[in-house]
């Protein structure tokens, strides 16, 4: 397999940041030698993480095998999910914006007809349903544990507790019209075909401000892993948490 010099878009303190963390990861199970060195760990991790590198193409550059690959991945994404806010902690941040920003996104993954829990008939494909909350200018505060595809967008919010979340920290959120129904703290667009005037003047502005939540969503897609994942669905949630630590760490 030849081998060739590449690049990861990714700032050296974001290297620096997750060679910490694996750093006190070795010290504290007592490893005395690894094949790589602990900055080489994070590079490869980096590597499958924004670039999408399959673990027999990092094996091929690096010099190990992929059982290696496999474990050294695994560990990096344990170690960052780990740093992963819950939305209790993410609250604390959020009760300081002024309103934010709620939506919904699916993450593609590799799939058969027959799950169809994991089918998503709104985006006609096989994926995860992830909830992302943003500040104002669509900076990205927090990503939501993984669902099956299948699950509706307001469905989801109410699952992981985010409308009684926002309702008891008595915040103004915006929203899609995915979420209509959630009640006094979502804020949504009108519905209909005819609407008055006022209403389309309403849904304009609520759309120029909601828009910019998608930025978020692109800060995720950024990372190639996300575009198509070929992994477990038990370990989706994980990578989403890592990709999340990353991102805030590098901001």
């Amino acid at each position: 397999m030849l081998v060739y010099p590449s690049s990861i878009d990714l700032s050296t303190r974001t290297l620096r940041f997750l060679a910490g963390q694996l750093t006190a990861r070795r010290r504290d199970i007592g490893t005395r030698w690894r094949r790589l060195p602990v900055a080489c760990q994070a590079l490869l991790a980096l590597a499958h993480l924004r670039c999408g590198d399959t673990y027999a193409r990092l094996a091929a550059g690096f010099g190990i095998g992929i059982a290696t690959v496999y474990r050294y991945i695994r560990e990096a994404i344990e170690v960052l999910a780990a740093l992963a806010p819950t939305l209790a902690e993410a609250m604390r941040t959020i009760r300081t914006k002024a309103f934010v920003i709620l939506d919904g996104t699916l993450l593609p993954i590799d799939r058969i007809t027959a799950d169809a829990p994991y089918y998503s008939g709104k985006h006609k494909r096989h994926g995860m349903n992830i909830q992302v909350l943003t500040d104002p200018f669509g900076r990205l505060l927090w990503a939501s544990p993984a669902l099956p595809g299948s699950t509706h967008d307001l469905t989801a919010a109410r699952q992981h507790g985010i409308i009684d979340a926002l309702a008891a920290a008595g915040l103004k959120c915006w929203a899609d019209k995915a979420y209509q129904g959630a009640g006094r703290p979502v804020r949504v667009p009108f519905r209909g075909r005819h609407l008055k005037q006022w209403k389309r003047r309403h849904n304009t502005t609520h759309a120029k401000i909601r828009c910019l939540g998608e930025q978020a969503m692109a800060t995720l897609k950024g990372w190639r892993l996300l575009r198509k994942l070929r992994c477990s669905t038990n370990r989706i949630t994980a990578i989403v948490q890592a990709v999340l630590v990353l991102h805030h760490a590098s901001a």
